[in-house]
């Protein structure tokens, strides 16, 4: 009986494993000042360790002295569905920002975080 706790234990633990790694996590993010001739100028970009379902997903900027950043609602790369993108409506300033996200991985899992950038 003991030897079967003992692979029940290590079934539930795999499972268990397979499960949390399941999420969506932050996998990189890279912010574009200017960047020339690029396709999303002033933009965000955040990628995820899975794909996402963008109707419920989003990325919200703002600076650190809570002023918001305008911009275009983060739409999912066409080609990268693990990919938001942001595009902003005006340059941003030189000064501290913090990007707050929330993102529903295909399989249902919800996750979110925020992180912060400068301009310089």
């Amino acid at each position: 009986m003991r030897h079967f706790f003992k692979v029940s234990g290590f079934l539930l633990a795999a499972l268990f494993t397979q499960q949390v790694s399941a999420h969506a996590h932050l996998k990189s993010q890279y912010t574009a000042v200017n960047p020339a001739g690029s396709e999303w100028p002033e933009s965000l970009t955040v990628t995820f360790s899975e794909d996402i379902e963008p109707a419920f997903s989003g990325v919200d900027v703002s600076r650190t002295d809570k002023q918001p950043v305008e911009q275009i609602k983060a739409a999912r790369d066409p080609q990268q569905h693990n990919t938001l993108r942001v595009q902003f409506k005006q340059p941003l300033t030189s000064g501290e920002y913090k990007v707050t996200w929330h993102v529903l991985s295909v399989d249902g899992h919800k996750t979110k975080g925020n992180y912060t950038f400068s301009v310089k």
